[in-house]
């Protein structure tokens, strides 16, 4: 496909296995989401039944739940940058937030919205800010003042993704068309517009924030630099480009990794040397069935990648499977590594929540 020659990377490795499972529970239905808190003491888990859990304590054996069985799918989480608060919505069309800190979890606020379902939703990195998404709009929200502060206007379609910059100074929308990109010092003014011919549906910054990737309805990848005008184009994937993840670490030449996960597959590209080099590409081929999710183990080049197969792989280096995950028979909707490469969660499409830690097995394994 990329014209990298050998694809040899389904062996597994012969190096000690880095993970072993440390705790399994269910949930009443699909699980739509997981995610770790970024101080990684808490991860929050949600179903397509309106369960929001969350698994505080390494030692714990239960989960403790925010939510239960609704009815009502809840499909997207948030943290706040302190890890203090955590917002969820879905087909309810009712945002809803929690004081995690304290003595007591409960409630701050419910904001609800004409429109049903909120599914794109996401706290700034640097202060309480939260943006989500009833229909073409994007509303800000301040914890502060419990006031919505700005909406944006998307126009051409549903927000179909929506990604803070790292500094929280942009927020980008994507959708049809391409991506707007608002400057979060003045959101009156007019919003950078990176149109792109196709349906946009997945949006991510670099970790250092110089580079946008974004994700394309037409099997292409679309990356800019915020310093270059001109973005570089990448084809040729299997189908729709669903989901995107940054390498934390520059590879031995200084430049960005980034994954991007189309139909069974995965795709990691790295950018060549110089301003105006473009960026090289091998496949990861394994999964045989539809690649839910994919994330990077901080601080390495590894790799994670889970799939309706029922298989969630390991990759060395992001280039060889070095071990095999399993635990969800029916397939697995979502992953989250730990923020500090310590564990993954995984969950499955029949309610699985599973989490490994790093083993502690020998001496061959070093993050």
């Amino acid at each position: 496909m990329f014209g990298l020659g050998d694809s040899g990377r389904k062996k597994l490795g012969k190096a000690v296995l880095p993970w072993q499972q440390h705790w399994q529970g269910m949930l009443a239905d699909y699980v739509t989401s997981v995610l770790w808190s970024p101080d990684g003491s808490t991860l929050a888990a949600a179903s397509a039944a309106g369960e929001v859990v969350l698994w505080q304590d390494e030692t714990a054996e239960k989960l403790y739940y925010l939510e239960r069985d609704s009815g009502e799918s809840i499909d997207v989480l948030s943290f706040s940058g302190d890890s203090q608060f955590l917002a969820a919505s879905g087909s309810a069309g009712t945002v809803k937030i929690w004081q995690l800190s304290g003595q007591k979890t409960e409630v701050i606020a419910a904001l609800k919205s004409e429109r049903a379902w909120i599914d794109k939703l996401a706290w700034s990195p640097t202060e309480n800010l939260l943006a989500y998404s009833p229909g073409k709009q994007v509303c800000l929200w301040d914890l502060e003042t419990k006031e919505t502060v700005a909406t944006l206007d998307f126009d051409q379609s549903s927000v179909l993704a929506i990604a803070w910059h790292p500094l929280g100074e942009y927020l980008a929308v994507a959708g049809n068309q391409g991506v707007k990109i608002w400057d979060g010092r003045d959101w009156q003014e007019d919003p950078y517009c990176l149109d792109i011919p196709s349906v946009s549906v997945a949006v991510a910054w670099s970790p250092e924030g110089q580079y946008l990737a974004v994700g394309n309805m037409d099997s292409s990848l679309v990356v800019v630099d915020i310093k270059n005008p001109h973005p570089w184009v990448m084809r040729g994937f299997y189908g729709k480009v669903r989901q995107l993840a940054w390498c934390d670490r520059p590879t031995v030449l200084g430049t960005p990794l980034l994954a991007a996960c189309h139909a069974e597959s995965i795709a990691v590209w790295e950018k060549q040397l110089g301003p105006n080099a473009g960026w090289d590409a091998w496949e990861l081929e394994g999964h045989s069935a539809l690649v839910q999710a994919i994330g990077f183990q901080p601080n390495t080049f590894h790799l994670a990648s889970a799939a309706e197969d029922g298989q969630l792989y390991f990759w060395r280096d992001a280039e060889q499977v070095w071990q095999l995950l399993e635990g969800a028979p029916d397939g697995f909707s979502t992953l989250a590594l730990h923020p500090q490469g310590k564990a993954i969660a995984a969950a499955g499409v029949s309610g699985e929540l599973i989490i490994w830690f790093k083993s502690t097995a020998g001496k061959g394994f070093s993050p």
